[in-house]
């Protein structure tokens, strides 16, 4: 029992490779494991005290238990069989199938990273690219709902800064979960988003097992009370008017009993400049949704704004206006939200007449009917007689001041001249912004009793 055994390094190695392996998966990953998580739990219990709708038990569930609860939900299990029998696969095959669609699926919230780096950067993001309007609060939206309600803000798509806007807005009421497209699952983007409780959808899917997982996962997080965002348009307006609504995610909330807890807050968001108009507007001219940006030009457009940066030439983007409507509710509709079509369009009118004025669209708006030089101001000016009389949100000051923020930013893009008139050749940039406030008048340029209500709702 005590003679010496004599050992090859190689194997000696191996052996202590295996003895390492085995102490840390057994004692030392578990008890750091153990520490991290009471850690974020004690950084929860604090976050929730200052959070007007704190974060739901659902959220910080581990994320391999959070699969397994979706992929053994009596109704995904008949999905598998259905999808089985229609497909002429194994059971067995189809639930891995339903699996995978699973791990696509649902995200792994972070507390940590939400609050340490997350609202951090979208906090200075928001501030340093834009003067952030906001013409009523989301506090003051959310006050209105019960606490035991799932709040869901449904917003307009204008930009990808949408995503930051609205999450830096909330930060001090509540925690966002939104749905994120195929753009965004790559590395290590993907990573981020899903730690910030944002989970992947594919757009394009038709395949009904792929549908019934996602909407089962929208389903249980609704019912857990998780407070979402989604773009009932799909995705980004390349015309700048609101897009017809896609159904999808709008018909898995409403399904169920989860749906009795749903409270719907609507959200406008416009732009004196949106980020990616040139990219929108080539496509729109093009008719199809492929957004052609290289990685090498969106890599100079970072490093040349950083430049700009660096050398203080930098200068706002103008304003970035918001508002929050007020709040709705499936229940109270005449068919209690059934009717999802209905919804949709009744959501997306409650987005349109609460929709920010800013001073380049409404300079665009004026530059389209025909007014030059000082003929804009005097067309502004009857614009926001007309806006303030029915209460419209719109960017503060008198008609000289819009007049002359919005002229100033066309003419530096060099999309009008001094006087206002239009390069013929970048038309397209005056229709995209003059259209994202072209519903709250009769025409462009003309000032007509028709103007729509936007608070009254």
């Amino acid at each position: 029992m005590t003679r010496d055994v004599s050992l090859p390094l190689w194997l000696f190695l191996l052996i202590l490779l295996f003895a390492a392996v085995t102490f840390a998966s057994h004692f030392l990953f578990p008890s750091v494991r153990w520490f991290f998580r009471r850690r974020a739990e004690r950084i929860v219990a604090q976050l929730n005290q200052r959070l007007q709708r704190p974060i739901e038990p659902f959220k910080l569930a581990r994320r391999h238990d959070m699969i397994q609860r979706l992929i053994y939900d009596p109704e995904i299990t008949r999905a598998i069989v259905d999808h089985a029998r229609r497909e002429k696969v194994p059971e067995n095959v189809a639930f891995e199938t339903a699996r995978r669609y699973a791990r696509e699926i649902v995200p792994r919230f972070s507390a940590t990273a939400y609050f340490g780096f997350g609202i951090r950067l979208t906090r200075w993001l928001a501030r340093s690219l834009y003067s952030v309007r906001v013409t009523h609060y989301a506090q003051e939206a959310l006050q209105e709902v019960e606490s035991d309600a799932t709040v869901v803000f449904v917003m307009n798509h204008r930009s990808n800064m949408d995503y930051v806007l609205v999450t830096y807005l909330v930060s001090q009421s509540t925690t966002l979960s939104y749905a994120v497209g195929e753009w965004a699952r790559v590395w290590p983007l993907s990573a981020v988003i899903r730690m910030m409780g944002a989970y992947f959808i594919r757009r394009r899917s038709r395949g009904q097992l792929y549908r019934r997982v996602l909407a089962r996962y929208v389903q249980m997080a609704t019912d857990g009370g998780v407070t979402q965002a989604i773009f009932p348009e799909g995705g980004l307006s390349l015309t700048g008017r609101l897009a017809d609504p896609k159904l999808g995610i709008l018909s898995y909330l409403v399904e169920g009993e989860a749906a009795k807890k749903v409270v719907f807050v609507p959200v406008a968001l416009n732009y004196d400049r949106v980020l990616e108009d040139r990219v929108l507007i080539a496509a729109h001219k093009a008719g199809a949704r492929r957004f052609g940006v290289s990685a090498w030009r969106a890599m100079w457009a970072v490093i040349r704004h950083f430049w700009l940066r660096i050398t203080w030439r930098f200068r706002k983007f103008g304003e970035a206006g918001v508002s929050f409507g007020a709040p709705l509710r499936p229940g109270d509709l005449p068919d209690g939200g059934r009717d999802v079509a209905e919804l949709a369009a009744g959501l997306l009118s409650r987005i349109s007449s609460t929709m920010p004025v800013l001073a380049v669209p409404l300079v665009s708006w004026a530059i389209l009917g025909g007014a030059r030089g000082p003929e804009i101001e005097r067309v502004v000016a009857e614009a926001l007689t007309a806006l303030d009389a029915d209460g419209a949100p719109r960017t503060e000051g008198s008609a000289a001041e819009v007049t002359r923020k919005g002229l100033d930013r066309l003419v530096e893009r060099r999309i009008v001249t001094s006087d206002g008139a239009p390069d013929e050749n970048d038309r397209g940039a005056l229709s995209f912004y003059a259209a994202s406030i072209g519903h709250h008048f009769d025409a462009p340029g003309q000032i007509q009793p028709g103007i729509k209500k936007s608070t009254k709702q």
